[in-house]
């Protein structure tokens, strides 16, 4: 055979080849075997094949099918199901046959934010007490990796493990607590998806249609719709991390999210905006994840040094650069439905860190938020005290608050601390806070004629005032001072 002979073989096996690599039905790696499949919600499934194939999924008897549309990509839903241990095998058909084993029905949840969330149980204080335990068959891990790209990327190098002590060390201590507490309450299956990358900001996890359905964002729609592929890009820009790190896993169904972030963006002195910030995201996700009714549960960011440690990088930022930071996220549960806020201010140890140790608790207020919204616990306090009003009364504040539990209390037993009071001339000055029913009574001498009360105002302010179950309360101002 002469060289043009040879020549023609060869691109004609490589033809063949690359046909047979289209025409393969693919799935992401989200969609895998030892995965969990959230129960009562219709199951997504989507994937990639030849254009016009005809694909079909099966899954607990049910089966559905579509098309593949003329980009190659294709999607369909399976019927809701019931919660269930025993593993089950899901198949999805083309020219070729998969069959993903060891399947689960339960509870999903996406674990997200920056390093408080990405924070591996094998860095925890209690690492060797917790991870020899940490073998739970029905909760499953999917972690994913950090990647920030210019445009959305199909797929994520993962895969969905079984919780043992080896695959936990190295999962979200966060979301691993906040899953063993669900699964320990709810006695389902749990899946947990890690996405999460310390020092981000909230802007490069929002999607672009996040950014269009808040007004006041629009410059970041901008920047996103300018991106182009191959484009130079870092961590902080807008959109890079959901389009690495979340639309690979859009629309895998799931119950809610839980998100520990903010601490980069009170470090840039982000307080007015980021209510708006947090708004996009959330709506952002819940349009991608085709979930309107996507539960959002967040942590408030502990108490830190900010203006000492950072001043340099941050002129701008002061000691209530926290306190309005802490203000807009308390902001997000009236502008965002869905949403709930766990406060940590009094598990933080060590206001010199960044990073607070106790995981634990953190991840079991979260799971307190979902049990009694998603649940139906209605047994459970889910909150600490939050301010409600103020009524003056002479030279005394009166104070009322949602979420008093079966009484407020002094989490360490002693008196109320880090109240202050102002007049009209804005000076606010030490006070003291009594307890009376489920109001307090804040007073100081110096203030006859008190128009404001501050709590907990300043970024190493760890207050007491809480809940007879042990919560505490949300640092707060009467005035907008």
């Amino acid at each position: 055979m002469n060289n043009s002979g040879i020549a023609r073989t060869v691109l004609a096996v490589m033809v063949a080849l690359t046909s047979a690599v289209f025409a393969e039905v693919k799935l992401p790696n989200v969609i895998g075997s030892n995965m969990v499949l959230q129960q009562g919600k219709p199951i997504n499934l989507w994937g990639w094949a030849d254009a016009g194939e005809k694909v079909t999924a099966g899954f607990a008897g049910a089966r559905a099918s579509c098309t593949t549309g003329a980009d190659g990509k294709w999607a369909m839903q399976l019927p809701s199901q019931k919660a269930n241990s025993e593993a089950q095998i899901l198949t999805v058909s083309g020219t070729n046959k998969i069959t993903l084993e060891n399947i689960l029905v339960g509870e999903v949840w996406l674990c997200s934010g920056q390093s408080n969330m990405q924070f591996a149980m094998r860095k925890t204080q209690y690492k060797a007490e917790e991870i020899p335990k940490a073998n739970f068959s029905t909760i499953r891990l999917f972690k994913i990796g950090t990647k920030a790209l210019p445009v959305p990327t199909d797929n994520v190098p993962a895969t969905w493990q079984a919780c043992t002590p080896a695959t936990v060390a190295n999962f979200s201590a966060v979301g691993y607590h906040f899953g063993k507490n669900l699964h320990n309450e709810l006695n389902v299956p749990i899946g947990l998806i890690q996405s999460a990358w310390g020092g981000t900001e909230i802007e490069p996890w929002t999607p672009l249609v996040g950014f269009q359905k808040v007004s006041s964002l629009s410059k970041f729609a901008d920047q996103v719709k300018g991106l182009k592929a191959g484009e130079k890009i870092n961590n902080r820009t807008p959109s890079a991390i959901y389009n690495g790190m979340i639309y690979p896993i859009a629309p895998f169904t799931m119950s809610g999210a839980i998100w520990y972030q903010g601490e980069s963006n009170c470090l840039k002195g982000d307080t007015a905006n980021y209510t708006d910030k947090t708004l996009a995201m959330v709506n952002g996700w819940r349009t991608v994840f085709k979930q309107d009714d996507l539960s959002f549960y967040f942590v408030q960011i502990a108490p830190f040094i900010y203006e000492s440690r950072f001043k340099k990088r941050n002129s701008s930022l002061t000691v209530e650069s926290l306190p309005r930071f802490w203000d807009a996220q308390t902001a997000c549960m009236k502008a965002i439905p869905g949403c709930g806020m766990a406060v940590v201010t009094d598990i933080t140890g060590n206001v010199n860190n960044i990073h607070p140790a106790n995981k634990r608790d953190v991840g079991h207020r979260l799971a307190l938020w979902a049990l009694a919204r998603n649940y139906g616990k209605t047994d459970l306090v889910y909150s600490g005290p939050l301010y409600k009003s103020m009524q003056v009364q002479g030279n005394k504040v009166a104070i009322s608050f949602d979420y008093c539990g079966s009484g407020l209390n002094s989490l360490d037993g002693k008196e109320l601390t880090q109240f202050t009071v102002a007049g009209a001339d804005k000076k606010f000055v030490e006070a003291k806070a009594v307890m009376e029913g489920n109001q307090l009574v804040v007073t100081a001498p110096e203030v006859s004629s008190p128009v404001a009360v501050r709590f907990a105002w300043h970024e190493t302010a760890v207050g007491n005032l809480g809940n007879n179950e042990g919560l505490p309360a949300v640092p707060f101002r009467t005035d907008s001072w």
